[in-house]
C-alpha cells in the first residue's frame, strides 16, 4: 500500500452504515464514516471530489441495480463497497446469491478505480450476532477472497475489540455513534496508507460500571417498541426504511462539510 496517497476522489456505495447512521447532526442530517474519511483526505488534496451513493435499508441487489453503475461512470480514485449485511439479517437469505452479486459488484467497480475497498463489518456483541454469525462470517470469506482476487483492501472492523463495545453503538443497537463511525473513518483512512491521527481505535474504551437491572429493562423495553417491532412490520410487508429516498450525496462535486 502507498504510504500518504494523493487521491483526488472518493465515492461510497452501500446502505445505512455507510449513510452515517446513527452520527446525526443538529439539522437532522446524518455525518458518519464516510463524510469523516472524505473530509480528511479533502484536508491534504486541494479540488477533493466525494460522491456518497449510499441509503439506508438497501439490501445488496439494490446496491448493485442502482449505486455500481453510477460509481463506475464516476471513475474515481477510491470507491468504497459495504454491502449484503443486511441480507444476512433476512430470515429467509440467500447466500448463493448474496455471494454472486456482491462478486458482480466488484468485478464491475474493481476496474472503475484506483483503488477499491471492501470492509469486514462491525458487529456489537449479544444474541443478535451469535444468531446470525454464520452468514456474517460466509459473506465477510467472500469479501477477503474477492479482495485478493482483485487487488482490492480490507479494512477488518469485524475483528476490532473496540466496535463490539455496546457503548459505541446507538439506542437502536444496529447503527455506530458518533465515535464509533469516527473510529471506522480512522481504520479506513490508515488501511489506505495514510498516517494515523489514531494509533488506538482498535482499543477498547475504559470499562465502566455496567447500568442497573432496571435500567437494561427499561432499554430493553424502549429498544423493542421504538426499533425492533417497526423493523419487524417492515420485514413481514416488504417495505425498507430507504423507500424512496435518494441517494446521500448523489454527485461527485469537490468537498464540502455537513451543514450545521
Amino acid at each position: 500500500m502507498e504510504k500518504n496517497p494523493t487521491h483526488t476522489s472518493l465515492v461510497a456505495l452501500g446502505d445505512s452504515f455507510t449513510e452515517g447512521m446513527s452520527d446525526l447532526l443538529p439539522n437532522g442530517s446524518y455525518r458518519g464514516w464516510a463524510d469523516v474519511l472524505a473530509g480528511r483526505m479533502a484536508s491534504v488534496t486541494p479540488g477533493f471530489r466525494y460522491a456518497n451513493l449510499a441509503v439506508r435499508g438497501k439490501l445488496i441487489q439494490q446496491i448493485v441495480e442502482e449505486q455500481v453503475d453510477v460509481a463506475v461512470a464516476m471513475r474515481p480514485d477510491v470507491i468504497t463497497l459495504v454491502g449484503g449485511l443486511n441480507d444476512t439479517l433476512r430470515p429467509k437469505c440467500d447466500m448463493g446469491r448474496v455471494r454472486a452479486l456482491l462478486t458482480e459488484a466488484v468485478e464491475r467497480l474493481a476496474p472503475a478505480c484506483e483503488q477499491l475497498v471492501l470492509m469486514r463489518s462491525p458487529g456489537r456483541q449479544g444474541p443478535v450476532l451469535a444468531r446470525f454469525r454464520p452468514r456474517m462470517e460466509e459473506l465477510f470469506e467472500c469479501v477477503d477472497g474477492l479482495a485478493e482476487k482483485h487487488g482490492a483492501i480490507v479494512v477488518d472492523l469485524y475483528g476490532a475489540p473496540s466496535l463490539g463495545d455496546p457503548r459505541l453503538w446507538d439506542v437502536d443497537r444496529l447503527h455506530l455513534t458518533a465515535e464509533g463511525h469516527r473510529r471506522v473513518a480512522e481504520a479506513v483512512w490508515q488501511t489506505l496508507g495514510y498516517d494515523p491521527e489514531d494509533t488506538e481505535w482498535r482499543t477498547p474504551m475504559p470499562a465502566t460500571l455496567p447500568p442497573g437491572w432496571a435500567a437494561r429493562r427499561v432499554a430493553d423495553a424502549r429498544f423493542v417498541r421504538q426499533y425492533l417491532l417497526p423493523w419487524i412490520g417492515r420485514r413481514l410487508t416488504g417495505r425498507s426504511s430507504g423507500d424512496g429516498l435518494p441517494a446521500k450525496r448523489p454527485d461527485l462535486l469537490p468537498y464540502e462539510g455537513p451543514a450545521a
